[in-house]
């Protein structure tokens, strides 16, 4: 194993926790930024260029016919062999973190439809689902199992928001374990089937999971409901007869406690576990090779890299596995350096090759990354995003168009949503009107229906009255549902009555002449 530092050249800051690594025959792809996708990318995707230790980021293309994806973070991402020539291999996107703080319940599937030696255009399609549709989630996995000739996705784990009954002010951004259910998805109709299994008594996210054939393997994972990451290690068989499928799943001893880890394949038969978490405040540095053997897994130590200094007192890293047993990995950068960058990168390379450095062909598997966001140190992070609507490249542009200069500052933009009808928030000019969040819009959820969110200037709320809701738990309905239930609404000014002339009074008064007593008290009315 080899540990080689990366170095950046451009918007490194678009590399966050959460993202996602795709592979088209060879060529990787970056997904996931933080935040909407900028004028420079409004794709949102980028190409993942990497020669001699040097990442570029290459904004990529999408034909006119693709529906928007918006960048979204911590999904279930696996690749899925379609049966055209055209879209031999497509990934299977689900769920994860919109740029809003949702939390998506979509289906996206991504092909390429041309290639050449500049750029590769995409497909994207949004798939509907019906039937017992996986509720929204993140941190979950989804894979593809194969039986009798057909073909089948499995969607496992994963947290949610608490149901929106429970979800208050205080308590908006609160998530909790999905239940331990099985989802078969079928990728021709869309029709999604739920299975309850008796060996998956707790929910799990952020595990590791692996499809071989018609089986698939979970491994380790995070419960929140214990704030346990348990040594387990189930194998989920799935039978695809010509009538109703069969699943049934079985306990293996030999797991590891992990969340987080990252999964690459080196051969056909043999893959190996990076990174994670073992405890909630340290990282597993004891890398793992997973093999399989007429159906068997073996899961064994190996010798670990030679992490650097910086790594080893990392408290967080992320990553994403880019193939060929090859992983990324960030660490947070220096904060007593004077001029520090967010991020450190790492390509650790877990197999040797004999091939040349730039011709170096990359895999991808589906993997997921907790966050060290607000609520603990590794778990996932909230927080407000924009959404905008997609626009194309132009067909002759190249990718060294990029221009990092014409990026956005988040830090002073903020972030944006159409809250009401009357919402006067610019997407591109909004400035922190207040806000109890540094850069973060100050907003307040209306308890209307399902709830929705609303700016705080929009709604005139007052600094203190916005303070003074997010203290308490009471619900709060916005100025166009307030009639509907009425709590602690601030009420609208009322603009002074303008006094009449003199003039105007004596017409009002059919020609009757004011007396001076008369005069005085309609001056008392109005003033």
């Amino acid at each position: 194993m080899s540990l080689q530092m990366v170095t950046v050249s451009n918007n490194i800051a678009l590399i966050q926790p959460g993202f996602s690594l795709m592979n088209f025959d060879g060529q990787v792809f970056f997904f996931g930024q933080k935040g909407w996708p900028k004028r420079s990318c409004p794709t949102g995707v980028f190409h993942f260029d990497v020669k001699h230790n040097n990442l570029k980021l290459k904004p990529a293309v999408f034909s006119k016919d693709s529906c928007y994806l918006p960048p979204l973070r911590y999904p279930a991402i696996c690749t899925f062999k379609g049966g055209l020539e055209s879209e031999r291999q497509q990934y299977i996107i689900h769920g994860g973190k919109t740029p809003n703080n949702e939390l998506s319940d979509k289906m996206y599937v991504m092909s390429v439809v041309c290639k050449n030696n500049k750029k590769v255009t995409f497909r994207c399609t949004e798939k509907d689902l019906v039937g017992d549709v996986p509720e929204a989630r993140y941190g979950h996995s989804i894979d593809v199992v194969y039986s009798r000739g057909k073909s089948m996705g499995v969607v496992f784990g994963g947290r949610s928001y608490i149901p929106s009954a429970q979800r208050t002010t205080e308590k908006w951004n609160t998530v909790a374990d999905c239940l331990p259910h099985v989802f078969l998805v079928d990728f021709e109709f869309g029709c999604s089937t739920s299975y309850i299994l008796p060996e998956l008594q707790d929910g799990l996210s952020f595990h590791v999971s692996i499809a071989r054939n018609d089986t698939i393997y979970i491994l380790g994972g995070h419960s929140l409901a214990n704030n346990i990451r348990p040594a387990n290690l189930y194998r989920i068989r799935v039978d695809l007869p010509l009538g109703s499928p069969a699943v049934n799943c079985t306990v293996l001893p030999g797991g590891i406690s992990v969340s987080s880890a990252i999964l690459t394949q080196t051969n056909n038969d043999e893959f190996v576990i990076v990174g994670g978490y073992q405890l909630e405040n340290q990282k597993r540095m004891v890398c793992n090779i997973i093999s399989f053997e007429d159906n068997k897994i073996e899961i064994r130590e190996m010798e670990t890299p030679d992490w650097t200094p910086d790594i080893k007192h990392s408290k967080i890293w992320f990553g994403n596995n880019m193939g060929n047993g090859t992983v990324f990995l960030g660490i947070p950068g220096d904060n007593k350096q004077a001029v520090s960058e967010t991020y450190y990168f790492y390509m650790l390379k877990c197999a040797e090759d004999d091939v040349n450095e730039d011709q170096k062909t990359f895999t991808n598997s589906q993997t997921s990354t907790e966050d060290p966001g607000d609520s603990t140190p590794f778990e996932d992070s909230e927080e407000f995003c924009f959404s905008a609507e997609a626009n194309s490249f132009n067909g002759d542009d190249e990718f060294d168009t990029y221009n990092e200069d014409d990026e956005e500052d988040e830090s002073v933009t903020g972030y944006w949503i159409t809250c009401c009808s009357t919402c006067d928030v610019d997407i591109n000019t909004w400035v922190p009107f207040y806000s109890t969040e540094l850069n973060k819009p100050a907003m307040i959820y209306c308890s209307h229906g399902d709830g929705h969110w609303v700016h705080a200037q929009c709604m005139d709320l007052a600094e203190r009255t916005l303070i003074q809701l997010s203290e308490g738990s009471n619900k709060y309905y916005c100025n166009e549902h307030v009639k509907i239930a009425r709590a602690l609404q601030t009420p609208k000014q009322v603009p002074p009555l303008k006094r009449p002339p003199l003039k105007s009074l004596h017409k009002k008064g059919s020609g009757k002449i004011l007396t001076p007593a008369k005069k005085s008290f309609l001056r008392r009315l109005f003033d």
